[in-house]
């Protein structure tokens, strides 16, 4: 057992480090709460268990879709990515999936026990499942760059789906509204925008990994990610403009650097490496997000 938590501890320090990955969750599902209820107008919360486990959920869920992904590129890693735990052997599959028969029953449970929104959860793992196996058609997604990102992308929305429904369910909200749509989309595009530009790369950089860049041409490529940085960035604009209007501002500031940054790659993709540049715009985007609900909540709205 004791070998078994230090190869564990091997996988996790390299792939997916706990203590950052469970902040990232328990903030992901904060800032969608926050977003639906304060733009709902209800400025009396109640912050508890639920709220945790609905944050250690995502938290949970994004780990086993990583441990997923690892299974299911296991024979690509080995060729391009063979350093790795689970293609150099440092933690073997028997490992990880005896981590998984107790993370994902664990989740399971405390949402049974805890949550208004249980069944959300089994969508949730259900829609998890079906990717894991390539929703059955794996020799057609597989080899289809732009099919397995349109099958397993939408993920993003099913985790926003089940805090919003959650949240909802607790406060009593009306399930149609413009808020809650567009709350569905929050980190939708975001993740959208990240997992295209990973895979974008100047011509000399190409190897036998598939890029959307050798598909598409850097130009078509890098446009296409623009465009949904501008759709997203106006969801944006909607879910804080009744909040904070100076966010507004800041946010409109940060997608005209982006995409000055996406014109300055399109003539030289040698200068750098666009996905650097969208993690950043992100991280700022998602901090602007946070730092409009944390400042709503101290000071009401501004603007």
């Amino acid at each position: 057992m004791i070998a078994v938590l230090k190869r564990l501890h091997i996988y996790f320090q390299e792939m997916y480090p706990i203590v950052p990955r469970f902040l990232l969750g328990m903030i992901v599902a904060t800032e969608i709460y926050f977003i639906v209820i304060l733009n709902h107008g209800v400025t009396e919360f109640h912050y508890g268990i639920q709220e945790i486990v609905c944050g250690f959920t995502v938290f949970s869920f994004l780990c086993w879709l990583r441990i997923a992904d690892d299974f299911k590129d296991y024979e690509l890693d080995c060729r391009l990515f063979a350093h790795r735990p689970l293609p150099s052997g440092r933690v073997t599959k028997k490992d990880l999936k005896v981590f998984l028969w107790i993370l994902i029953p664990f989740t399971l449970v405390i949402n049974f026990i805890f949550m208004n929104n249980f069944v959300f959860c089994v969508f949730l793992y259900t829609y998890g499942s079906l990717m894991a196996v390539w929703f059955f058609q794996k020799h057609k997604i597989q080899p289809s760059l732009p099919l397995a990102l349109v099958t397993h992308n939408p993920v993003q929305m099913i985790i926003n789906l089940y805090v919003i429904s959650f949240t909802i369910i607790k406060y009593d909200l009306p399930i149609w509204s413009i808020y809650n749509v567009l709350a569905v989309f929050t980190l939708y595009f975001p993740a959208l925008i990240w997992e295209i530009s990973r895979k974008i790369r100047a011509p000399k950089d190409e190897t036998e990994y598939v890029t959307y860049s050798k598909l598409f041409g850097v130009e078509k490529t890098v446009n296409f990610v623009a465009i949904v940085t501008w759709v997203d960035i106006f969801t944006n604009f909607v879910l804080v403009w009744n909040l904070n209007k100076i966010s507004v501002a800041v946010l409109f500031l940060l997608v005209s650097w982006m995409t000055w940054k996406f014109i300055e790659f399109k003539k030289n993709p040698t200068r750098y490496k666009i996905v650097s540049k969208v993690e950043l715009y992100t991280y700022l985007q998602e901090s602007t997000m946070i730092a409009t609900v944390v400042l709503y909540l101290l000071v009401g709205k501004i603007g």
